[in-house]
């Protein structure tokens, strides 16, 4: 008798809004089915929200079918979320996207370590946090940006502008701002993101020269990525996930707080303390001095913008999810 094929699901929290690691985890999903992989997306409530992505096979989180042998991947702090793959004795992964949330929902009394499942991890950062807190070595699938539609422009417009998130810290942002504007920056058009579907966003950055990075904490944020991958130079915070790939541009600036990986490519932003109103402003004002003089400077910042982007690109990220899930088998 042939053996049931092994099934992976993905549990599919109740979001009503977008949500950047939902989106990560479609993706995977995504990358899996069309390669042949038997996936469910295990959905806990029907109405949901849903990136644009292919359509995949659903399922009622609670009545899915999954067994033993199958594979259940349920995103960090949705605990209760492991119950059915736990109960059919599946194999049970947590994909840790954001460290901050690696204990969110867990019983107390209750440590990781005495659960059988299996930590994935974001990016290198959230790694350490993890073996730092639990002593164990997580894998790493860290996410990707569509470089198709985030890309550098042939040109961008004549006034500096700087483009910024309200939905990440937005009082820190404005008072970011404010310094900047009180040391006699008052010259930047400042664009707020928000409300926009991926084509706005990435129209919005490619026509921006600088994009501050406001928010924290962070698993592996993906808006200065993008931002990166437009040409526009990220300053700010990197809520302890963005040391991935971040990295400093220039003298001076914060150093990562957590081991990080040799990359190709250099300074690549400038970057403060998470909360470091000052050290923000200061890192901004760098960027658009950096714009106003041109030159060599300015043309190795960008290059390692380029370089960052293209190592965080689909087709690195859709390898890393094949090769992993290749060898569960």
């Amino acid at each position: 008798m042939q053996a049931k094929r092994s099934t992976t699901f993905f549990f599919i929290p109740p979001v009503r809004k977008p949500a950047g690691g939902v989106a990560v985890i479609y993706r995977m999903a995504a990358f899996l089915h069309e390669a042949g992989h038997e996936v469910r997306l295990a959905l806990r409530e029907k109405a949901v929200w849903r990136p644009d992505a292919p359509d995949l096979p659903e399922v009622d989180a609670a009545d899915s079918g999954v067994g033993p042998g199958d594979v259940w991947v349920v995103p960090e702090g949705w605990v209760n979320g492991l119950a059915p793959g736990l109960a059919a004795k599946a194999r049970c992964f947590s994909y840790v996207q954001n460290w901050a949330y690696l204990f969110t929902g867990l019983p107390p009394g209750v440590d990781w370590r005495s659960l059988p499942v299996e930590l994935l991890a974001v990016s290198r950062p959230v790694a350490w946090f993890m073996r730092e807190a639990l002593g164990v070595d997580a894998p790493i699938l860290r996410p990707g940006i569509d470089l198709e539609l985030f890309r550098t422009p042939e040109a961008k417009p004549g006034k500096l502008t700087v483009a910024w998130m309200p939905r990440k810290n937005k009082a820190l942002a404005e008072q970011v701002r404010a310094v900047v504007q009180a040391r006699g920056h008052t010259d930047p058009e400042w664009l707020e993101i928000g409300g926009m579907d991926q084509a706005g966003v990435a129209a919005a950055l490619g026509r921006s020269h600088v994009f501050l990075a406001s928010g924290f904490p962070e698993g592996c944020p993906l808006p200065p990525l993008e931002a990166m991958a437009c040409g526009a130079i990220p300053v700010g915070f990197a809520g302890l996930g963005g040391w991935d790939y971040m990295r400093q541009a220039g003298e001076g600036g914060c150093p990562p707080p957590c081991p990080v990986d040799d990359v190709p490519w250099g300074g690549n932003g400038f970057f403060a303390y998470d909360n470091d109103v000052m050290g923000a402003a200061l890192g901004l004002e760098r960027a658009l001095n950096l714009w106003r003089a041109g030159g060599p400077e300015l043309a190795a910042v960008l290059g390692n913008c380029a370089r960052t982007a293209r190592a965080y690109g689909l087709g690195p990220q859709r390898q890393a999810v094949l090769d992993f899930w290749d060898g569960l088998r």
